[in-house]
C-alpha cells in the first residue's frame, strides 16, 4: 500500500482556481483500479494551502496513474495555475491498524 501525501501552497487569491480546475482529474482519477482515496482539501488554517492525500493499492497502480491521459492533461491545466509551492511525498506502508 501506498500514501501519498504533502501540500501545495498558491499564491494569494489562487487557491479557489486550483481547487476548481483539479476537480476533472480528481473524478477521473478515482475511477483508477488501485485508487482507495484521492483528496486535494483546502487548508482551514491557512488561505493559500491545500492539503493532498492519495491512497493506493501499490506501485503499479501509481505508476498508471502518473502514464494516464487525464494526469497529462492535468500537467498542462496546472501551468497556468498560480502555485507557488509543493511539497508531495511518497510513504510505502507495510501495515495498518486501525486507531478507531
Amino acid at each position: 500500500m501506498l500514501i501519498v501525501a504533502g501540500t501545495i501552497v498558491t499564491q494569494p487569491e489562487g487557491r479557489a482556481a486550483f481547487l476548481d480546475a483539479v476537480q476533472p482529474m480528481v473524478a477521473a482519477t478515482l475511477n483508477e483500479v488501485g485508487c482507495s482515496e484521492y483528496v486535494f482539501s483546502p487548508d482551514p488554517n491557512d488561505d493559500n494551502r491545500i492539503m493532498l492525500y492519495e491512497l493506493w493499492d501499490g506501485q503499479a497502480s501509481l505508476d498508471a496513474h502518473f502514464a494516464s491521459d487525464h494526469m497529462a492533461a492535468w500537467q498542462e491545466t496546472r501551468k497556468g495555475l498560480a502555485v507557488a509551492g509543493a511539497s508531495i511525498n511518497k510513504y510505502m506502508i507495510d501495515s495498518v491498524e486501525s486507531l478507531g
